[in-house]
Protein backbone atom coordinates (compact mmCIF):
# COMPACT_ATOMS: atom_id res chain seq x y z
CA UNK A 1 0.00 0.00 0.00
CA UNK A 2 1.32 4.12 -0.29
CA UNK A 3 1.65 4.81 3.06
CA UNK A 4 0.70 8.46 2.07
CA UNK A 5 -2.45 7.70 1.45
CA UNK A 6 -3.05 7.96 5.21
CA UNK A 7 -2.12 11.17 5.52
CA UNK A 8 -3.95 12.14 2.73
CA UNK A 9 -7.17 10.42 4.36
CA UNK A 10 -7.26 12.74 7.82
CA UNK A 11 -7.66 16.10 7.95
CA UNK A 12 -5.43 17.88 11.00
CA UNK A 13 -6.66 21.15 13.40
CA UNK A 14 -4.30 22.92 16.09
CA UNK A 15 -6.15 25.33 18.12
CA UNK A 16 -6.60 26.38 21.81
CA UNK A 17 -8.31 24.96 24.84
CA UNK A 18 -8.56 25.90 28.44
CA UNK A 19 -8.01 23.72 31.44
CA UNK A 20 -7.98 23.47 34.57
CA UNK A 21 -4.09 23.57 35.17
CA UNK A 22 -4.30 26.88 32.22
CA UNK A 23 -4.14 27.24 28.81
CA UNK A 24 -3.64 24.37 26.49
CA UNK A 25 -2.62 23.25 23.40
CA UNK A 26 -4.96 20.81 21.07
CA UNK A 27 -4.67 18.70 18.37
CA UNK A 28 -7.42 17.14 16.18
CA UNK A 29 -7.64 14.24 13.85
CA UNK A 30 -10.37 13.43 11.92
CA UNK A 31 -10.62 10.26 9.62
CA UNK A 32 -13.58 7.80 8.14
CA UNK A 33 -13.12 4.42 8.38
CA UNK A 34 -14.92 1.77 6.07
CA UNK A 35 -16.40 0.19 9.37
CA UNK A 36 -19.03 0.39 11.68
CA UNK A 37 -18.60 2.35 15.01
CA UNK A 38 -18.96 -1.16 17.27
CA UNK A 39 -16.20 -2.34 15.15
CA UNK A 40 -13.82 0.63 15.68
CA UNK A 41 -14.60 0.79 19.33
CA UNK A 42 -13.63 -2.52 19.82
CA UNK A 43 -9.82 -1.94 18.30
CA UNK A 44 -9.80 0.93 20.45
CA UNK A 45 -10.61 -0.43 23.80
CA UNK A 46 -10.03 -4.69 23.40
CA UNK A 47 -6.93 -5.05 25.18
CA UNK A 48 -5.96 -8.04 22.73
CA UNK A 49 -6.54 -5.60 19.39
CA UNK A 50 -4.75 -2.82 20.82
CA UNK A 51 -1.54 -4.68 21.18
CA UNK A 52 -1.98 -5.89 17.55
CA UNK A 53 -1.99 -2.25 16.33
CA UNK A 54 -0.97 -0.05 19.15
CA UNK A 55 0.62 -1.61 22.26
CA UNK A 56 -0.16 -4.03 24.94
CA UNK A 57 -2.43 -1.73 27.49
CA UNK A 58 -2.64 -3.03 31.62
CA UNK A 59 -5.29 -1.67 33.82
CA UNK A 60 -8.31 -1.38 35.03
CA UNK A 61 -10.14 -0.90 31.82
CA UNK A 62 -13.11 1.03 32.76
CA UNK A 63 -14.73 4.47 33.65
CA UNK A 64 -12.25 5.53 36.84
CA UNK A 65 -9.80 2.71 36.18
CA UNK A 66 -6.32 3.29 35.90
CA UNK A 67 -4.38 2.24 32.43
CA UNK A 68 -0.67 1.83 31.08
CA UNK A 69 0.78 1.17 27.63
CA UNK A 70 3.69 -0.91 27.48
CA UNK A 71 6.49 1.85 27.12
CA UNK A 72 4.50 4.58 26.37
CA UNK A 73 1.85 6.72 28.69
CA UNK A 74 -0.53 5.99 31.13
CA UNK A 75 -3.29 7.51 32.24
CA UNK A 76 -6.89 7.66 33.76
CA UNK A 77 -10.46 6.92 32.08
CA UNK A 78 -12.45 9.50 32.92
CA UNK A 79 -14.99 8.50 30.43
CA UNK A 80 -16.34 5.43 28.57
CA UNK A 81 -19.36 5.53 26.51
CA UNK A 82 -19.50 2.82 24.19
CA UNK A 83 -19.34 2.97 20.88
CA UNK A 84 -19.11 7.11 20.54
CA UNK A 85 -17.29 8.39 23.47
CA UNK A 86 -13.93 7.84 25.19
CA UNK A 87 -12.07 10.59 27.72
CA UNK A 88 -8.80 9.59 28.98
CA UNK A 89 -5.76 11.56 30.80
CA UNK A 90 -2.30 10.57 28.57
CA UNK A 91 0.91 11.37 31.22
CA UNK A 92 4.39 9.88 30.59
CA UNK A 93 6.21 9.40 33.62
CA UNK A 94 4.35 10.71 35.98
CA UNK A 95 1.89 9.52 39.08
CA UNK A 96 -1.06 8.47 36.31
CA UNK A 97 -3.17 8.07 39.35
CA UNK A 98 -3.41 12.48 40.16
CA UNK A 99 -1.11 13.98 37.45
CA UNK A 100 -3.42 16.04 35.06
CA UNK A 101 -3.04 18.90 31.97
CA UNK A 102 -2.91 16.26 29.27
CA UNK A 103 -6.53 14.96 28.11
CA UNK A 104 -7.78 12.42 25.26
CA UNK A 105 -11.21 12.89 23.77
CA UNK A 106 -12.23 10.20 21.02
CA UNK A 107 -15.44 10.45 19.66
CA UNK A 108 -17.04 8.08 16.82
CA UNK A 109 -19.63 9.24 14.70
CA UNK A 110 -21.55 7.17 12.51
CA UNK A 111 -21.52 7.94 8.84
CA UNK A 112 -24.57 7.50 6.19
CA UNK A 113 -22.34 4.64 3.96
CA UNK A 114 -22.05 2.01 7.38
CA UNK A 115 -18.42 3.63 8.31
CA UNK A 116 -17.63 5.47 10.92
CA UNK A 117 -15.61 9.04 11.66
CA UNK A 118 -13.37 9.14 14.34
CA UNK A 119 -12.41 11.92 15.97
CA UNK A 120 -9.43 12.40 18.19
CA UNK A 121 -8.60 15.69 20.11
CA UNK A 122 -5.28 15.76 22.21
CA UNK A 123 -5.91 18.68 24.68
CA UNK A 124 -2.45 19.24 26.84
CA UNK A 125 -0.72 22.01 28.59
CA UNK A 126 2.54 22.59 27.12
CA UNK A 127 5.71 23.81 27.91
CA UNK A 128 6.02 26.75 25.68
CA UNK A 129 9.47 26.43 24.58
CA UNK A 130 8.96 22.82 23.74
CA UNK A 131 5.67 24.42 21.46
CA UNK A 132 8.34 26.67 19.79
CA UNK A 133 10.58 24.08 19.32
CA UNK A 134 7.89 21.23 17.59
CA UNK A 135 4.93 23.19 17.39
CA UNK A 136 1.90 20.15 17.14
CA UNK A 137 4.12 17.93 15.23
CA UNK A 138 5.74 16.32 18.31
CA UNK A 139 2.33 14.77 19.13
CA UNK A 140 0.54 14.85 15.98
CA UNK A 141 3.35 13.09 14.12
CA UNK A 142 2.65 10.42 16.70
CA UNK A 143 -1.20 10.13 16.57
CA UNK A 144 -0.62 10.14 12.78
CA UNK A 145 1.16 6.71 13.24
CA UNK A 146 -1.27 5.66 15.60
CA UNK A 147 -3.81 6.03 12.75
CA UNK A 148 -1.56 4.10 10.59
CA UNK A 149 -1.74 1.03 12.41
CA UNK A 150 -5.15 1.48 13.13
CA UNK A 151 -6.39 1.79 9.67
CA UNK A 152 -4.18 -0.98 8.43
CA UNK A 153 -5.58 -3.49 11.49
CA UNK A 154 -9.32 -2.60 10.49
CA UNK A 155 -8.94 -3.10 6.86
CA UNK A 156 -7.29 -6.96 7.94
CA UNK A 157 -4.09 -6.14 7.06
CA UNK A 158 -0.88 -4.84 9.41
CA UNK A 159 2.92 -4.06 8.86
CA UNK A 160 4.98 -6.55 7.45
CA UNK A 161 7.84 -5.83 9.84
CA UNK A 162 6.52 -3.99 12.72
CA UNK A 163 9.64 -4.26 14.60
CA UNK A 164 11.76 -2.37 12.20
CA UNK A 165 9.50 -0.68 10.01
CA UNK A 166 9.75 2.94 11.81
CA UNK A 167 13.87 2.97 9.83
CA UNK A 168 12.61 2.27 6.62
CA UNK A 169 12.13 4.28 3.71
CA UNK A 170 8.44 4.31 3.62
CA UNK A 171 8.40 5.22 7.30
CA UNK A 172 10.50 8.08 6.91
CA UNK A 173 8.46 9.40 4.09
CA UNK A 174 5.32 9.05 6.20
CA UNK A 175 7.12 10.94 9.60
CA UNK A 176 7.85 13.78 6.47
CA UNK A 177 4.81 14.14 5.63
CA UNK A 178 3.09 14.04 8.31
CA UNK A 179 5.19 16.69 10.28
CA UNK A 180 4.76 18.60 6.66
CA UNK A 181 0.89 18.67 7.42
CA UNK A 182 0.75 18.93 11.09
CA UNK A 183 3.16 22.05 9.78
CA UNK A 184 0.36 23.44 7.44
CA UNK A 185 -2.41 22.64 10.25
CA UNK A 186 -0.16 25.29 12.43
CA UNK A 187 -0.03 27.91 9.53
CA UNK A 188 -4.14 27.62 9.44
CA UNK A 189 -4.00 28.26 12.75
CA UNK A 190 -2.23 31.37 12.67
CA UNK A 191 1.32 30.74 13.72
CA UNK A 192 4.26 32.63 11.69
CA UNK A 193 5.64 30.96 8.63
CA UNK A 194 8.90 30.89 10.04
CA UNK A 195 7.82 29.46 13.41
CA UNK A 196 6.03 27.30 11.36
CA UNK A 197 9.07 26.03 8.87
CA UNK A 198 11.59 25.64 12.07
CA UNK A 199 8.93 23.61 14.37
CA UNK A 200 8.77 21.18 10.95
CA UNK A 201 12.63 20.92 10.77
CA UNK A 202 12.98 19.93 14.47
CA UNK A 203 10.37 17.31 14.41
CA UNK A 204 11.71 15.76 11.09
CA UNK A 205 15.15 15.66 12.70
CA UNK A 206 13.54 14.02 15.89
CA UNK A 207 11.28 11.21 13.96
CA UNK A 208 13.09 10.74 11.08
CA UNK A 209 16.41 12.01 11.25
CA UNK A 210 18.80 10.62 8.37
CA UNK A 211 21.41 7.97 9.34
Amino acid sequence: MDFLDAIKAATREVGRQNLPEGPARSVVLRRSLPVPADDVWDALTNPDRLARWFLPITGDLRAGGQFQMEGNAGGRILRCERPTELVITWIFGADIATTTGSEVHVTLSPEPDGGTELLLRHVAVVDPALWEQYGPGATGVGWDLAFLGLGLHLSGGGLDDAEGWEESPEAQAFMVASAESWGAAQLSDGAAPEAVTAAVANTIAFYAAEE
